[in-house]
C-alpha cells in the first residue's frame, strides 16, 4: 500500500499547471470526470417553451492583451505558469495578444488572471 503521507506531499510539490495536467490524464484513465456535479434547475411547471440548460465551459485559454509598464513582473508571473525560458517568455510578452494558458480549468485561469493583473498586464480569458 502507498504511503499516503508522502503521497500528499509530492502532489504538494505540483505547479498549478501541472496539478491540471494530472487531474486530465487522470479522468482519461479513469473514465471520470473531476467537476463537481452541477444541480439542474427544476423546469417552470407551465414552461412549455422552455430554453435548454446552458452547460458551463470548463476550459479557459488565459490571453495577455498588453503587458502593460512592469513587462519584467509579468514575464515572471507568465514563466510561474509555463515552462518557457526566459528569452521565450519575453518575447510573447513583448509581442501582445499572447496565449499564456491553453484549455485549463477555471480556477487556474482565475489564478493566472489575477496574478498577471497584479503585475499590471491586461488579460482575457477564453
Amino acid at each position: 500500500m502507498a504511503d499516503l503521507e508522502k503521497l500528499v506531499e509530492e502532489l504538494g510539490k505540483l505547479s498549478v499547471v501541472e496539478a491540471a495536467e494530472l487531474v486530465s490524464k487522470l479522468e482519461e484513465a479513469w473514465g471520470v470526470s473531476a467537476a463537481a456535479p452541477v444541480a439542474m434547475a427544476a423546469a417552470p411547471a407551465a414552461g412549455a417553451g422552455a430554453a435548454p440548460a446552458v452547460e458551463e465551459k470548463t476550459e479557459f485559454d488565459v490571453i495577455i492583451k498588453d503587458a502593460g509598464p512592469k513587462k519584467i513582473e509579468v514575464i515572471k508571473v507568465m514563466r510561474q505558469f509555463t515552462n518557457l525560458g526566459l528569452g521565450e517568455a519575453k518575447a510573447q510578452v513583448e509581442a501582445g495578444n499572447a496565449k499564456m494558458l491553453e484549455a485549463v480549468s477555471k480556477e487556474v485561469a482565475n489564478d493566472a488572471k489575477a496574478k498577471l493583473e497584479a503585475a499590471g498586464a491586461v488579460v482575457e480569458l477564453k
